[in-house]
């Protein structure tokens, strides 16, 4: 018996339908006015704007606006702080994304932490991350957030399983170990300087392989009926976990493309829309 794929482009489309009933509920309220989302794109880095596009294609399908903000290169750390400050004061904004990563010349935490917590749909300050992990109000990191969007529409059981992530980005791997672990499962946090590390990794009853290196994480790693999810994605459609040999014998997997990428796109957008709906019901 073959693994369950775990689809987030379907969920991720199913999810845009519902969204878009909540925009336009929204706007008969609020008189016309819909979410939006602005995207902060620094430089001229051609994957980041491809994923700044992509996300402004994804707020038109639900019927939100969104402003694009484009700054050169040479752009200061402070010069992007005064844009956030900006932005922060615009009522008619409901989300900022400041699209990672940034020119080195930029302080790009001191950017990060510049988003007011109420347009935070990224889940990037530390303030929103502190908030989140002690179990408080706060929008989510996009991609753990729509991991967990994925897991619970699939009805996987978390609660005292044992789940391993590889890595330990402020924007992934931390705040997925945190997330997982408030939904009751013993976490335990690997990298790529861990030690033993298919050892650990075969113990995983849940795996999220979040380390940034193409297959690095083999399937001889991973014990039969682990749920796996990679969120990577790298030149050749390949993810940080090796798939292919996992698809029957894994309970559950995340494809890639069309596992997690989507659900991370569909989060920002639900944040945004619940942003909006605070600000404007």
């Amino acid at each position: 018996m073959g693994a369950t794929i775990l689809d987030g482009k379907a969920l991720a489309a199913s999810w845009e339908e519902q969204l878009q009933k909540r925009v336009d509920a929204l706007k008969e309220k609020s008189g016309g006015q819909t979410p939006i989302l602005a995207t902060i794109l620094v430089g001229d880095d051609p994957a980041s704007a491809t994923y700044v596009k992509m996300k402004g294609n994804a707020c038109r399908r639900v019927g939100m606006e969104s402003m694009a903000v484009e700054m050169p290169g040479a752009t200061t750390t402070e010069q992007l702080l005064a844009k956030i400050d900006e932005l922060n004061n615009n009522p008619d904004v409901h989300g900022i994304l400041l699209q990672h990563p940034v020119p080195e010349q930029i302080d790009e935490r001191a950017c990060f932490d510049a988003i007011a917590l109420a347009k935070d749909v990224d889940g990037v300050t530390c303030l929103g991350f502190g908030r989140m992990a002690m179990g408080e109000e706060a929008y989510g990191c996009a991609t753990p957030k729509g991991i967990m969007r994925l897991l619970e529409h699939y009805q996987i059981d978390i609660e005292g399983k044992h789940a391993v992530v590889v890595g330990r980005s402020a924007i992934l791997g931390k705040p997925m170990a945190m997330m997982l672990l408030e939904a009751n499962a013993t976490v335990t946090i690997c990298h790529s300087r861990t030690q033993n590390l298919p050892a650990l990794i075969k113990q995983a009853d849940i795996l999220v392989g979040a380390v940034g290196k193409p297959e690095f994480i083999k399937a001889e790693w991973v014990k039969d009926g682990a749920v796996v999810v990679d969120a990577g994605y790298h030149p050749g459609g390949v993810g940080d976990i090796e798939l292919g040999p996992l698809s029957d014998r894994a309970s559950a997997l995340t494809p890639v493309p069309g596992g997690v990428g989507p659900m991370t796109i569909n989060t920002l957008i639900f944040q945004s829309v619940e942003s909006g709906e605070k600000a404007l019901a």
